[in-house]
């Protein structure tokens, strides 16, 4: 079953009416697929995460976007995220005198005796020592901590479909596992995701179905995972000469 279906998807910077980001994007993703785009810096990979979002930052300015049979085009942020879909941040925010257990109470509305037995067997799955649960959200978090906070609340809210931009920037090689290992146990027949990224570390051990690269605003090339390993070989020259004739 079709999950997320983008068609022929235009923006421009919401800030700067000239500067056109995405141009004619297409993109379709069914359920128990996962799919993994990379590009090189500044070919709309964080733009296209956002702006399915409907982020305040960006302006469609054609296409069209479905997900699990809903409009979601010029839907509300909130709207769209229940409906069940999930994405995990480059940079996740910190939120003092917010703390853990509050903030995962609020986005899973469970009562709080089966919200702890929850969060306390997922951190265990992720190897996340459960004292963080009574710290402030994110606050005092390393970068690996908050990626990996990232992930535990993929889990705890077991979406439809998530999207991960650039979840394992600047982590080192365990906690990229963490991270790996969490896709593995949200990952079912019923989901997918959608993980954007420079490396290959993060998908050794996943299922990948499709690879892309997205150059100037644009998916040009498609494969499988053997596309991911030829990039971070060969790197992206030869798409953009491809793209430039």
């Amino acid at each position: 079953m079709e999950l997320l279906n983008i068609n022929n998807l235009y923006t421009i910077a919401q800030d700067d009416h000239d500067k056109k980001i995405l141009k004619g994007l297409n993109l379709v993703i069914n359920e128990g697929e996962i799919h993994v785009i990379m590009g090189p810096n500044g070919s709309g990979k964080s733009t296209l995460a956002n702006t399915i979002f409907n982020s305040y930052r960006y302006l469609k300015t054609d296409g069209k976007i479905v997900f699990d049979n809903n409009d979601i085009t010029n839907e509300k942020t909130d709207v769209i995220a229940r409906l069940g879909l999930f994405m995990s941040f480059q940079s996740p925010l910190e939120l003092p005198g917010v703390s853990q257990t509050n903030m995962f109470k609020a986005i899973t509305k469970k009562d709080i005796f089966s919200l702890q037995k929850d969060v306390k067997a997922k951190m265990s799955d992720l190897n996340i020592d459960y004292d963080y649960i009574k710290r402030d959200f994110n606050v005092g978090f390393s970068g690996g901590e908050k990626k990996k906070n990232e992930i535990l609340q993929m889990m705890l809210l077991n979406p439809k479909l998530v999207i991960l931009d650039e979840t394992d920037s600047g982590l080192d090689v365990d906690a990229i596992k963490v991270v790996t290992n969490g896709i593995k146990m949200y990952k079912t027949e019923n989901n997918a995701a959608l993980i954007i990224t420079h490396s290959t570390k993060i998908l050794e051990g996943l299922d990948v179905d499709y690879v892309h690269v997205l150059v100037d605003g644009k998916i040009i090339k498609t494969g499988d995972l053997s596309l991911a390993y030829e990039i971070e070989k060969e790197g992206y020259q030869k798409y953009l000469n491809e793209n430039n004739n």
